[in-house]
This record gives structure tokens, C-alpha cells and sequence, in this order.
């Protein structure tokens, strides 16, 4: 089962509830969160307004086409992404948008692609505006989040401190329709993958279609109402720790129902080293993230 868990409990570091956290992260890699500070409204709100812009006709979501970019900001078109190489495109639609470096910050005159000007629709009008506001408090949720983490592990030995100042930190709105007629065994709304990063808040609609493999090998399907978090870890973080946090194979094979989820993706400073405890060279978190973005965005793909 997906352990269900409380973040008052977790931020007061109640006992039992980081037992319950420990064991998440270290065997399954997913579990689910309520008590934030993001309610079932507001959750509901942002996905109405994502499923707006995606209701668009095609002409109008082309001016923020991600395809007219160097980086992974804006609408991503249905085919636009290819998680599993083995798979056909994925059919989803998705917004992104992300962390801007303040104009004085050290990394700001780069030009790195993981901290690109976000593009906004100008519909719906107050789309930029909601959007904005959610991915400021759901970074804090996932923030406080990964602090019980590292208390789990014991007393931060893994540098979480101060590694999330300039986080590259993806806000995402995924598009999901009802699976078409014509796919087949290697078509998905997403395929199974493991999730690039650190850890994932994500929201969701409460249509089913998310599937988890769990330790046994078989797939369980978890559904989540707004205001109910579905949290899960990604690749960086398994290496960054050694291994101790766990990094699970998840897929949307798509159904009859549309389906609107609103994942966020919280990375460290793209100059933080990620390599495994012990590790003779550094692997700084831009330069695998990057590389990945590279790996899936098909745009960014064919110019790599």
C-alpha cells in the first residue's frame, strides 16, 4: 500500500508518523500528503485553469510554443515528449513553467536553459497570475517535505541545507485525454519511467489512470482527490543519498476520461553536487538535469 501521511504530523516530527516517512521513502518512493497549506479549492482552482488553456484550439497555445525555445518552458504539443525511448511519444499535452534567477544571482548571467524566461498565455487572463502564487506555496510544501526527509536520515548528511535557495524547481500541467482508438501496446499518456530529479508534489483531479509499481513487482493505481498530494522521488535524489531514497517506476496508460495533473518538480541549485556519497568526482544536479531534458524533450533532442 501507499503510505498516507499528515505534513503537520511530519513538521512537528511526530514519531510515528516519521517512521511511516522513513519506510516511504527507503522501500516504496511514493506516498501520499494532506494538511498543507494548499486547499481542495485552491488545488481546484489551478486545475480549471489549466484545463482552460488546454481546451484552447491549437492557434491560440502556439504563441508559447516550447518547440520556439532552447529550453523546456511553455506548452509542449501531444508527441512532444518521449520518456521511455522503447515507447511511441507520449499523447499528453503540458505547460511548464519554472524558477527565474534574480537578475544580480551568480548563475543569472549564464544563460542556463533550466532557468529560462517562462512564457504565459494571455488566456485565460488571470492564468499567469494563479499559476505564479501555486508555485510559490507548493515549493514551500515540498520543502518542508524534503527537511523531514533529511531528519529521517539524521541530522542533514546529505546537504539538503541551503542546496534549494535557487531551486530548479519545474511547475508542470499535464494534459491527459481519453486514450485514442489507435493505441497500442507501446502507446502512453506517459511511459513507465522514473522521475529525473528529487521529489514530486503533484496534484490531480482525482481521474484514476496514475499507476505505481510497487516492490512486488505489480502495478497499483493511486488516485488522489485536490488537496491530496501524491509525492514521489526521483533519480537525482536516489544517487545523491546512495540509494536510500528510492526512485519508483510510475506510467498514465491512459483510459476512457480525460485527466488534468499538475506535478512540481522541486531540484537543488543547479551547481549543487549530486554524486553519491564517497564519489571521487562531483555531478552537478544542472548538468544531469539537463542532460535528461535533453534525453526527452523532443525539441531539445534533435538539437543536442
Amino acid at each position: 500500500m501507499i503510505p498516507e501521511l499528515n505534513l503537520n504530523a511530519l513538521n512537528a516530527r511526530d514519531p510515528g508518523e516519521m517512521a511511516v516517512l522513513g519506510r516511504a521513502v527507503r522501500e516504496i518512493g511514493f506516498l501520499t500528503v494532506t494538511g498543507t497549506s494548499l486547499s481542495a479549492a485552491r488545488v481546484s482552482r489551478v486545475l480549471d485553469l489549466y484545463r482552460a488553456f488546454f481546451e484552447l484550439p491549437a492557434a491560440d497555445k502556439r504563441p508559447v510554443d516550447m518547440v520556439r525555445t532552447g529550453s523546456n518552458r511553455g506548452w509542449g504539443a501531444p508527441g512532444s515528449e518521449q520518456v521511455d525511448p522503447g515507447a511511441n511519444p507520449d499523447f499528453k499535452e503540458v505547460f511548464d513553467c519554472g524558477y527565474e534567477l534574480p537578475t544580480d544571482h551568480p548563475l543569472a548571467s549564464q544563460g542556463l536553459s533550466v532557468y529560462a524566461p517562462n512564457l504565459w498565455p494571455s488566456i485565460p487572463a488571470e492564468f499567469r497570475c494563479e499559476i505564479q502564487d501555486y508555485y510559490a506555496e507548493a515549493l514551500n510544501v515540498g520543502r518542508q517535505v524534503l527537511a523531514a526527509i533529511s531528519d529521517v536520515a539524521g541530522d542533514d548528511p546529505f546537504g539538503f541545507d541551503g542546496a534549494f535557495d535557487a531551486p530548479m524547481a519545474l511547475l508542470r500541467g499535464n494534459y491527459y485525454p481519453e486514450r485514442p482508438n489507435w493505441a497500442g501496446a507501446k502507446d502512453f499518456g506517459i511511459a513507465a519511467h522514473t522521475d529525473y530529479g528529487c521529489l514530486t508534489l503533484l496534484a490531480m483531479d482525482g481521474s484514476p489512470g496514475l499507476t505505481v509499481q510497487m516492490p512486488d513487482g505489480s502495478w497499483q493505481a493511486i488516485d488522489a482527490q485536490p488537496g491530496v498530494f501524491v509525492i514521489n522521488f526521483g533519480e537525482m535524489l536516489e544517487m545523491w543519498t546512495g540509494g536510500r531514497v528510492k526512485a519508483t517506476l510510475h506510467r498514465v496508460v491512459g483510459g476512457a476520461n480525460e485527466r488534468i495533473s499538475v506535478p512540481l518538480f522541486l531540484n537543488p541549485s543547479y551547481d549543487t553536487n549530486v554524486a553519491p556519497p564517497g564519489a571521487r568526482e562531483p555531478i552537478l544536479a544542472g548538468e544531469h538535469l539537463s542532460r535528461r531534458f535533453n534525453e526527452t524533450y523532443l525539441h531539445l533532442k534533435s538539437k543536442a
